[in-house]
């Protein structure tokens, strides 16, 4: 009896109405429909009373043992792959139901499925699924009931996944099984030559399913085993755009439109391997892509050619979705990692410059931070100079987008100019010279204080999405923290620098012995100053200390030994130490400060009289000389240890200096690094000075001679240059300093013999009478005499003759006697009624300065007296000192 005749007074009273109802629409739309219409009408009421996720309808096939999956609704693609054909072996629900003839139940797998027994009403306590099935909604399980024909025999099965973990009621079951009888009126087992038509497998014959395949809008194709063409419908036609009389029974091969497609290499394996393949295609002739899928039959084989523009466009706007998605986080974790190395605020904003606009299309960057109650730009990027300095001279109260970021510590998101233009007037006579068309505004807030904001900008108007600015948001709390710190770091390091510079000479004496610059480059890692230090010394007979020194390591206690030991080194120097004195005397003050605590040194003295240079080293690099022809080489020396690990004595070396040359001192941190070791530096420092000192030639091609050399402060420039590029960071302090050597006029240093007695005196008055009327000083007569008495006199008295008288005419008159005797002087307290022991009280009153330095053969005391102004006094005869 059809559904259209039956009641709900005359049936089974458990139906429910709606159900009723639905029987009754399709017994009236059935006669209606064609093709596959029944059928998926049937399927759709079915899956809509049950309240269902989704249907199934498969189709015995008896000769080849299977059961085909003919219609299918509301189930994703990869789900029904796997219940397209089934085998009679299988133990999935719809096989089962036909196998018992009865309704079959398989409820929501377990973790690990297993196959289950039937129990004896037919359902499975488990079950299995297809091995392909994708997996099912988690607490779905599907119930099958088998499709029979009015004289009993099993055409198919009709199966509903439903989210339930039981079996269904039995009304909905009645209504499930009577859904069944009426679709078994419009099904027929399936003949061998079936091929897959959107879930549909049916013959390529007349009936019902047949008719659908004609209709169909994808390319169906039918091949015997000699790839002759024995079917296609309608659409395949149109793309092999031939009629059906051309193309029937010829080798699908040799058509024009299918040469070029790569079908006939697909067609090989699926023949051979006699296993379903397929691939993407262009079809010639025509836009998009197509796949192409061969199923093998007993008889040949089936192709199934379906337009896929659409889906490939899908899947490439997902691929490049997650592409950038995957970009967007790789970009995130680098600039997560470059937040955490930067160091400087402008480490910061560069970082957020280079990895946080990128992913986002952002072109603009701003960076503001509160210092002592006002906002100061510390970054920017993608910005016109016009536009940053007239938001520079703004007042904050003047520009309300900032404003209402401060004040309320949120975050402002304008996607146009006009929102912007809207919500604050004020700054439209400025907004359109910033180029930017969208903006997100973002306070910078750290440690729960705010410590500013950052504006990122686009050139062109931009809709935030919830996941752009919840990224936006959070990338904005790492910046404001790595900013915070890199604050902090840079006050730290100016602090450090300042310390630095404290410690060191402002400016380098003037001497006329030498012409000298020096140059200091803190380390550009790490906020620890350093204990490198230099300085410049003037000693009596116009002599000249250079020293330079470094403190292993880095710290404040370090800094505080290099303030120490230049300190030292001053006094020592004062007291005319030599070289190898003085290095002993500092090895002991490094000692007494502990056994953590080592320097390096090397103390020069260079003498303008004698061109010669003497030094002693403690552990430090060697002395670079350069001579006036722009060769450089360092004096092989032994090196002494280093201060604090060194068995004193130390020796000192003496080397001679043609007028003209380059003394250059140096720390370890110019020549060697983690990089470069020191050897590789020194060669690299002496190339350097070559290249930099090299006197110029002239048109003629002959060196110009040493007064065309560079001074002092260019050589420390170009070394400084080809050594430590601005761009190189450096984890090491170093020092340079370079001294150019001048000589004194012989005619400015008059030397004489004393006699052993009495009559000494005498003569070395004789003496400072004609010399300084020669070099136009008898201003100086008088008390030079009185001088040259009292110290040759001592001699006489209580040291060792012969003495020595010498003179030399520099910045200041100098006065020199020495003797063979290392007996220092001293001044005496005279009373009133002795008649001597007042004259180098006498010394001291006459002269500027005065002191005692020892040789290796005795003594020597000396005296300096300003010279009278140039206004008062000839020029000298002679050529005088070399000019610096």
């Amino acid at each position: 009896m059809g559904v259209d005749e039956q009641h709900p007074d005359s049936a089974d009273t458990r139906i429910t109405r709606s159900a009723w109802t639905r029987l009754r629409l399709m017994g009236s739309a059935g006669g209606q429909l064609s093709g596959t219409g029944p059928v998926r009408l049937a399927l759709g009421q079915a899956v809509a009373e049950l309240g269902a996720l989704g249907g199934m309808i498969h189709v015995c096939d008896p000769r080849q043992g299977v059961m085909r999956l003919v219609a299918s609704m509301g189930l994703p693609d990869n789900l029904v792959a796997g219940w397209e054909t089934l085998t009679d072996e299988d133990s999935a629900a719809p096989v089962s139901c036909v196998r018992y003839g009865t309704q079959v139940w398989t409820p929501p797998p377990p973790d690990v499925p297993h196959r289950a027994p039937l129990s004896s009403s037919g359902r499975s306590s488990h079950g299995d699924f297809p091995p392909g099935a994708g997996s099912l909604p988690p607490g779905s399980g599907v119930v099958s009931v088998p499709v029979v024909t009015a004289d009993g025999q099993p055409v198919g099965a009709l199966s509903a996944l439903v989210e339930a973990p039981d079996e269904l009621g039995d009304a909905r079951c009645e209504f499930l099984r009577m859904v069944a009888d009426w679709v078994a009126e419009y099904l027929r087992p399936a003949r061998p030559a079936a091929t897959d038509v959107e879930h549909e497998r049916q013959p390529l014959g007349g009936d019902a399913v047949g008719s659908a395949v004609w209709r169909m809008n994808d390319g169906l194709l039918a091949l015997d085993d000699q790839a002759r063409l024995t079917f296609a419908n309608p659409a395949a036609l149109k793309l092999l755009g031939s009629s059906a009389q051309e193309a029937l029974g010829t080798v699908l091969w040799d058509h024009p439109v299918v040469r070029d497609t790569g079908m006939a290499a697909c067609h090989g394996r699926a023949v051979t391997t006699r296993a379903p393949a397929g691939f993407d295609t262009r079809w010639p002739g025509r836009p998009g892509w197509y796949h192409a899928r061969f199923d093998p039959v007993p008889d040949g084989l089936v192709i199934h050619i379906a337009d896929i523009t659409e889906r490939r466009a899908e899947e490439a706007e997902q691929s490049a979705a997650q592409r950038a998605a995957a970009e967007r986080v790789m970009r995130m974790g680098e600039l997560t990692s470059a937040l955490a190395e930067a160091l400087t605020v402008q480490d910061v904003v560069k970082a957020v410059a280079d990895r946080m606009l990128p992913p986002f299309g952002a072109t603009g960057l701003i960076c503001q931070l509160i210092e002592n109650g006002r906002l100061r730009i510390v970054g920017s990027a993608g910005y016109p100079e016009e536009f940053l300095e007239i938001i520079q001279k703004l007042m904050v109260s003047e520009m309300s987008a900032i404003v209402q970021v401060l004040s309320s510590r949120s975050p402002t998101f304008l996607s146009t100019p006009r929102q912007y233009a809207e919500q604050h007037p004020d700054a439209a006579y400025y907004l359109h010279r910033s180029g930017m068309k969208a903006w997100a505004f973002l306070p910078l807030i750290a440690s729960d204080q705010q410590i500013g904001y950052c504006v990122v900008s686009f050139s062109r108007p931009r809709h935030f999405s919830e996941e752009d600015r919840s990224l936006l948001i959070a990338l904005s709390g790492l910046v404001a923290q790595a900013l915070e710190r890199a604050r902090l770091y840079d006050a730290e390091h100016t602090r450090a620098q300042e310390l630095q510079r404290g410690l060191l000479p402002r400016t380098l004496p003037v001497v006329p012995a030498v012409a000298a610059e020096a140059r200091y480059l803190p380390a550009t890692e790490g906020v620890q100053v350093g204990g490198d230090w230099y300085d410049l010394i003037p000693l009596s007979g116009e002599r000249v200390a250079l020293v330079i020194g470094d403190v292993m390591g880095h710290g404040l206690s370090e800094a505080a030994t290099m303030g120490r030991l230049r300190t030292a080194v001053h006094t020592l120097a004062d007291l005319e130490f030599p070289p190898d004195e003085l290095l002993t005397h500092l090895n002991d003050l490094v000692g007494d400060l502990g056994d953590d605590f080592y320097a390096t040194c090397l103390y020069t003295v260079y003498d303008p009289v004698t061109n010669r240079c003497a030094f002693a080293s403690a552990g430090h690099p060697p002395l670079a000389i350069v001579h006036p022809d722009g060769t450089a080489h360092f004096p092989h020396v032994d090196a002494d240890p280093p201060l604090g690990a060194a068995s004193p004595p130390f020796e000192t070396h003496e080397v001679q200096v043609p007028e003209g040359s380059h003394l250059v001192l140096y720390t370890d941190g110019l020549v060697e690094s983690s990089a470069v070791d020191i050897d590789e530096g020194m060669d690299r420092l002496a190339q350097a000075l070559t290249r930099a000192a090299a006197p110029p030639a002239d048109p003629s091609g002959t060196a110009s001679g040493p007064a065309t050399l560079h001074d002092p402060g260019r050589l420390c420039d170009a070394v400084i240059s080809a050594l430590v590029p601005e761009q190189a960071a450096t984890h090491d302090d170093a020092a340079l300093l370079i001294a150019r050597t001048r000589s004194m006029a012989p005619d400015r240093v008059m030397s004489w013999a004393l006699p052993d007695g009495p009559i000494a005196a005498a003569e070395a008055r004789h003496h400072v009478t004609e010399q300084l009327s020669a070099w136009h000083l008898d201003e100086l007569t008088m008390t030079t005499e009185l001088l040259v008495s009292e110290l040759v006199g001592n001699v006489v008295r209580h040291a060792k003759g012969p003495p020595r008288l010498r003179l030399l005419y520099g910045r200041t008159l100098i006065c020199e006697v020495s003797d063979r005797s290392l007996t220092t002087p001293r001044i005496r307290r005279a009373a009133e009624t002795d008649e001597g022991g007042r004259g180098l009280q006498l010394v001291a009153a006459l002269s500027d300065r005065w002191g005692m330095r020892f040789s290796a053969t005795g003594k020597c005391i000396w005296t300096e007296q300003a010279l009278p102004s140039p206004a008062h006094r000839p020029p000298p005869e002679g050529t005088g000192p070399t000019a610096p």
